[in-house]
């Protein structure tokens, strides 16, 4: 599906004509794609800018979901990326993603103009587990700013309390709702 507001390389475009644009002032960098650059920056064109990345075989995690549903403010350097289907299959081209073969359950997923992304609270609760010092800061920031993702995430560390670094999450997320 061609969008009026989202230019990929080979598309209508080829990349240097789309670079020549942006040199130009008239488009901008938005995920795998380029956007005019008067236009508003949603969470559907941040999530229709990653398909090509992530196809129908992968779900944005992390950083990159935290960036979709607005959890954060910039785009990642490496999208993270997490199997959504039965079979495993083989990862692309790994100078811009981090591919995560592990298959994330279908309760734990949303569809976002027709990509596949972990749910707001599933993405918080996973940064907030995190060791990574900028994915624990970014779940910080939002879940002081979403009480409702902080919530879906507390959730999920409940439901889920064996997973691995959950009391860590689970102890973030309360200081954060402590402070508040």
């Amino acid at each position: 599906m061609v969008s009026p507001f989202l230019f990929f390389p080979g598309e209508r475009l080829a990349l240097t004509e789309l670079s020549a644009a942006c040199l130009d002032g008239l488009l901008v960098p938005l995920g795998e794609g380029f956007m005019p650059a008067d236009a508003v920056e949603t969470v559907w064109m941040r999530a229709r800018s990653l398909s090509p990345l992530l196809g129908e075989r992968w779900a944005g995690v992390r950083l990159t979901a935290a960036w979709v549903h607005g959890g954060t403010a910039t785009e990642p350097r490496r999208h993270h990326l997490q199997r959504v289907g039965p079979t495993r299959t083989r990862a692309g081209d790994a100078t811009r993603a981090v591919f995560h073969d592990v298959r994330l359950p279908a309760a734990d997923t949303t569809l976002v103009a027709g990509v596949h992304l972990s749910t707001p609270g599933r993405t918080l609760a996973d940064l907030a587990r995190s060791g990574d010092e900028d994915e624990r800061a970014a779940a910080i920031e939002w879940a002081a700013s979403d009480v409702e993702s902080r919530h879906e995430a507390q959730a999920w560390l409940a439901r889920h309390s064996t997973f691995p670094y959950g009391r860590r999450g689970a102890a973030l997320l309360a200081d954060v709702a402590a402070q508040r």
